[in-house]
Protein backbone atom coordinates (compact mmCIF):
# COMPACT_ATOMS: atom_id res chain seq x y z
CA UNK A 1 0.00 0.00 0.00
CA UNK A 2 1.14 3.40 -1.40
CA UNK A 3 1.94 5.85 2.07
CA UNK A 4 2.51 9.59 2.20
CA UNK A 5 5.91 9.67 2.44
CA UNK A 6 9.00 11.07 0.45
CA UNK A 7 12.16 7.77 0.26
CA UNK A 8 15.28 9.30 0.26
CA UNK A 9 17.29 6.84 -0.31
CA UNK A 10 20.95 7.52 -1.32
CA UNK A 11 24.97 5.60 -0.71
CA UNK A 12 27.43 7.79 0.75
CA UNK A 13 31.35 7.38 1.28
CA UNK A 14 32.78 10.85 2.23
CA UNK A 15 29.53 12.39 3.43
CA UNK A 16 28.63 14.64 0.68
CA UNK A 17 25.43 12.30 -0.48
CA UNK A 18 24.13 12.22 3.02
CA UNK A 19 24.57 15.47 3.47
CA UNK A 20 22.54 16.54 0.28
CA UNK A 21 20.01 13.86 1.59
CA UNK A 22 19.72 15.66 4.61
CA UNK A 23 19.43 18.91 3.06
CA UNK A 24 16.27 17.01 0.69
CA UNK A 25 14.84 16.28 3.92
CA UNK A 26 14.65 19.82 5.37
CA UNK A 27 13.04 20.88 2.11
CA UNK A 28 10.43 18.53 2.17
CA UNK A 29 9.66 18.43 6.04
CA UNK A 30 9.61 22.68 5.19
CA UNK A 31 5.82 20.69 3.26
CA UNK A 32 5.08 18.80 5.93
CA UNK A 33 5.78 15.43 4.08
CA UNK A 34 6.97 12.67 5.60
CA UNK A 35 10.50 11.69 5.33
CA UNK A 36 12.37 8.32 5.08
CA UNK A 37 15.92 8.54 5.07
CA UNK A 38 17.64 5.00 4.06
CA UNK A 39 20.67 4.17 2.52
CA UNK A 40 22.54 0.60 1.40
CA UNK A 41 25.54 -1.67 2.77
CA UNK A 42 28.52 -1.26 1.16
CA UNK A 43 29.03 -4.23 -1.65
CA UNK A 44 31.80 -6.53 -0.42
CA UNK A 45 34.87 -7.80 -2.03
CA UNK A 46 33.97 -11.02 -0.54
CA UNK A 47 31.08 -12.21 -2.89
CA UNK A 48 29.15 -14.14 -0.42
CA UNK A 49 29.36 -12.57 2.50
CA UNK A 50 27.90 -8.57 3.22
CA UNK A 51 30.37 -6.84 5.32
CA UNK A 52 28.57 -5.19 8.19
CA UNK A 53 24.79 -6.68 7.83
CA UNK A 54 23.51 -3.79 10.02
CA UNK A 55 24.63 -0.48 10.00
CA UNK A 56 26.29 0.10 13.20
CA UNK A 57 25.31 4.09 13.26
CA UNK A 58 23.47 6.65 11.37
CA UNK A 59 20.73 5.58 8.05
CA UNK A 60 18.83 1.71 8.57
CA UNK A 61 19.66 0.43 5.35
CA UNK A 62 16.80 0.11 2.71
CA UNK A 63 14.00 -2.64 2.44
CA UNK A 64 12.48 -3.64 -0.68
CA UNK A 65 9.12 -2.60 1.18
CA UNK A 66 10.66 1.06 1.68
CA UNK A 67 10.98 1.81 -1.79
CA UNK A 68 7.83 0.03 -3.15
CA UNK A 69 5.14 1.69 -0.43
CA UNK A 70 6.79 5.44 -0.77
CA UNK A 71 5.11 8.32 -2.38
CA UNK A 72 8.23 9.37 -4.17
CA UNK A 73 11.71 8.75 -4.14
CA UNK A 74 15.14 10.78 -4.26
CA UNK A 75 17.72 8.44 -5.07
CA UNK A 76 21.45 9.82 -4.53
CA UNK A 77 25.03 8.55 -4.92
CA UNK A 78 28.37 9.37 -5.63
CA UNK A 79 29.96 9.29 -9.10
CA UNK A 80 32.11 6.72 -9.79
CA UNK A 81 33.62 6.91 -13.39
CA UNK A 82 30.77 8.55 -14.56
CA UNK A 83 28.17 6.13 -13.41
CA UNK A 84 26.71 5.18 -9.49
CA UNK A 85 28.43 3.40 -6.67
CA UNK A 86 28.42 -0.26 -6.93
CA UNK A 87 26.61 -0.27 -3.78
CA UNK A 88 23.54 1.30 -4.90
CA UNK A 89 23.83 -0.49 -8.06
CA UNK A 90 23.56 -3.98 -6.13
CA UNK A 91 20.47 -2.81 -4.40
CA UNK A 92 18.92 -1.19 -7.62
CA UNK A 93 19.61 -4.31 -9.46
CA UNK A 94 17.41 -6.40 -7.55
CA UNK A 95 14.14 -4.63 -7.79
CA UNK A 96 12.97 -6.40 -10.61
CA UNK A 97 10.11 -7.63 -9.24
CA UNK A 98 8.96 -3.92 -8.52
CA UNK A 99 9.44 -3.55 -11.94
CA UNK A 100 7.63 -6.42 -13.52
CA UNK A 101 4.12 -5.56 -11.22
CA UNK A 102 4.86 -2.23 -12.05
CA UNK A 103 5.29 -0.94 -8.29
CA UNK A 104 6.81 3.01 -8.78
CA UNK A 105 5.16 3.42 -12.04
CA UNK A 106 3.82 7.60 -11.67
CA UNK A 107 5.36 8.19 -8.37
CA UNK A 108 7.67 11.19 -8.66
CA UNK A 109 11.18 10.82 -8.50
CA UNK A 110 14.53 13.02 -8.17
CA UNK A 111 18.65 12.06 -8.35
CA UNK A 112 21.62 13.86 -6.79
CA UNK A 113 25.03 13.26 -6.51
CA UNK A 114 28.33 14.26 -5.79
CA UNK A 115 31.93 14.21 -7.36
CA UNK A 116 35.39 14.78 -6.23
CA UNK A 117 36.13 17.32 -8.61
CA UNK A 118 34.29 19.97 -10.96
CA UNK A 119 33.18 17.88 -14.36
CA UNK A 120 33.85 14.69 -12.36
CA UNK A 121 31.25 13.36 -14.14
CA UNK A 122 28.14 14.77 -12.33
CA UNK A 123 25.49 14.70 -14.94
CA UNK A 124 26.11 11.31 -16.81
CA UNK A 125 25.63 9.96 -12.82
CA UNK A 126 22.68 11.98 -12.85
CA UNK A 127 21.52 10.26 -15.85
CA UNK A 128 22.73 6.89 -15.19
CA UNK A 129 20.42 7.08 -11.80
CA UNK A 130 17.20 8.74 -14.05
CA UNK A 131 17.55 5.48 -16.58
CA UNK A 132 16.56 3.19 -13.23
CA UNK A 133 13.51 6.03 -12.80
CA UNK A 134 12.61 5.76 -16.34
CA UNK A 135 12.84 1.90 -16.66
CA UNK A 136 10.26 1.85 -13.60
CA UNK A 137 8.06 4.28 -15.15
CA UNK A 138 8.46 7.16 -12.46
CA UNK A 139 7.74 10.56 -13.01
CA UNK A 140 11.17 12.69 -13.48
CA UNK A 141 11.90 16.09 -11.24
CA UNK A 142 14.79 18.25 -12.35
CA UNK A 143 16.02 21.39 -10.24
CA UNK A 144 14.13 24.03 -12.74
CA UNK A 145 15.87 27.47 -13.00
CA UNK A 146 13.38 29.16 -10.67
CA UNK A 147 15.53 28.03 -8.31
CA UNK A 148 18.00 30.68 -8.54
CA UNK A 149 20.71 29.71 -6.77
CA UNK A 150 21.07 27.18 -10.04
CA UNK A 151 22.78 30.34 -11.83
CA UNK A 152 24.85 31.78 -9.02
CA UNK A 153 26.45 28.14 -8.24
CA UNK A 154 30.31 27.94 -8.98
CA UNK A 155 30.09 24.28 -7.40
CA UNK A 156 27.06 22.34 -7.77
CA UNK A 157 24.02 21.80 -8.67
CA UNK A 158 22.17 20.97 -12.28
CA UNK A 159 19.11 20.97 -13.87
CA UNK A 160 19.25 17.37 -13.73
CA UNK A 161 19.50 17.35 -9.58
CA UNK A 162 21.28 18.44 -6.69
CA UNK A 163 25.01 18.32 -6.68
CA UNK A 164 28.02 18.76 -5.15
CA UNK A 165 31.73 19.44 -5.93
CA UNK A 166 34.26 17.92 -3.49
CA UNK A 167 37.39 19.90 -4.31
CA UNK A 168 35.52 23.30 -4.40
CA UNK A 169 35.96 24.35 -0.99
CA UNK A 170 37.76 20.38 -0.24
CA UNK A 171 34.66 19.41 2.00
CA UNK A 172 32.04 17.07 2.62
CA UNK A 173 29.97 20.34 3.61
CA UNK A 174 27.67 21.72 1.10
CA UNK A 175 27.99 25.35 -0.08
CA UNK A 176 25.26 27.88 0.49
CA UNK A 177 24.28 27.65 -3.11
CA UNK A 178 24.20 23.39 -2.85
CA UNK A 179 22.38 23.32 0.48
CA UNK A 180 20.25 25.57 -0.93
CA UNK A 181 19.73 23.86 -4.26
CA UNK A 182 19.14 20.64 -2.40
CA UNK A 183 16.48 21.94 -0.04
CA UNK A 184 14.12 23.23 -2.24
CA UNK A 185 14.29 20.35 -5.10
CA UNK A 186 12.79 18.33 -1.41
CA UNK A 187 9.90 21.65 -1.61
CA UNK A 188 9.35 20.69 -5.58
CA UNK A 189 9.23 16.99 -5.15
CA UNK A 190 6.97 17.43 -1.58
CA UNK A 191 4.47 19.75 -3.26
CA UNK A 192 4.17 17.16 -5.91
CA UNK A 193 3.72 14.07 -4.16
CA UNK A 194 0.79 16.63 -2.26
CA UNK A 195 -0.75 17.38 -5.98
CA UNK A 196 -0.18 13.83 -7.21
CA UNK A 197 -2.08 12.24 -3.79
CA UNK A 198 -5.32 14.94 -3.78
Amino acid sequence: MKENYLLILFYSLSGSVKNLAHAIADGAEQESIKVKIRTVPKVSANTEIIDNPLPKDGEVYCSKEDIENCAGLALGSPTRFGSMASSLKYFLDSTGDLWSANKLENKPGIAFTSTGSMHGGQEITLFNIITFMLHHGMIVKGVPYSINQLSKTKSGGTPYGPSHVYSYNESADLTTEEYEIAVKSGIQIAKLIKKLNA
